[in-house]
């Protein structure tokens, strides 16, 4: 079988896209979409997404984690399918499409796509960390330095422990660089390895700031390893409605791979 693909990145945060039109990729293959996305025996990437076709929107996605296994949202995933889609013309400027935790909006400007998340209500405040989904489930600590930490050690005990257990969780770690930009590092389930950025994390720690009183601002600036996040949101009583992540989301190349 011969799979024709496209690799994006979105500030690290890198995907192998496939147009899923017709239907034909075996998507209950989980062994197959753990071997595209291993680094050494595969194209390699964070995950997988099938470009599949909607009824009402534009198109759907469909994610899977690094392990093979359908994902949760994956907010920079999003951008990126965004991006893939205008390159093959299904778009132009604008888009709405269907994703696994409902509908998303979204607009390119410049080389920048800004993608509309889902309203965030529920948020649970202890003592030693937040823990929110803003389409995937996230645990937030704050830290001093995010630098010096042990993020696959320190995040695989949180990621596998109580609550959390078998279901498990994302887990983000920051550090307040100014009021309202913040330095993140994040584990995430499905890849099992810290990654290079988060979209649904960078949102998750943005909200999870303005709750907790560490900042009174509605916009909110995320340096990840690879590169910076924007997000921006609407605080209606308890409820975070008008949230979007914004940010790069990059062709890196194509090819075909032979399975």
């Amino acid at each position: 079988m011969e799979i024709h693909f496209y690799k994006y990145q979105g500030t690290g945060n890198d995907f192998i896209i496939i147009d899923n039109r017709n239907l034909d990729f075996p998507k209950n293959n989980v062994e197959l979409v753990h071997k595209l996305c291993d680094r050494r025996f595969g194209i390699g990437a964070d995950g997988l997404i099938l470009l599949e076709p909607s009824e009402k929107q534009d198109f759907s996605m469909i994610y899977y984690n690094a392990d093979g296994k359908e994902g949760s949202m994956c907010g920079n995933g999003g951008r990126c399918i965004v991006a893939y889609a205008k390159k093959l013309n299904i778009i132009k400027s604008k888009t709405t499409f269907e994703a696994t935790d409902g509908l998303h909006f979204a607009e390119i400007e410049n080389d920048l796509v800004n993608l509309q998340m889902a309203d965030v209500e529920n948020i649970e405040i202890h003592n030693t960390h937040t823990f929110l989904n803003t389409g995937s489930p996230h645990h937030v600590s704050f830290c001093d330095a995010v630098a010096i930490l042990d993020v696959v050690e320190l995040g695989s005990k949180i990621r596998y422990g109580a609550p959390y257990l078998e279901a498990g969780t994302n887990v983000n770690f920051v550090e307040q660089i100014s009021e309202n930009s913040f330095k993140v590092r994040t584990y995430e389930r499905g890849v099992e390895n810290e990654t290079l950025a988060c979209g649904t994390g960078a949102t998750a720690v943005a909200i999870a700031a303005n709750k907790t009183n560490k900042t009174a601002e509605e916009r909110i600036y995320i340096e990840v390893l690879g590169g910076n996040l924007e997000v921006s949101f609407k605080k209606e009583g308890n409820c975070y409605k008008n949230v979007f992540l914004k940010g790069p989301a990059q062709f890196v190349f194509e090819g075909k791979i032979t399975v």
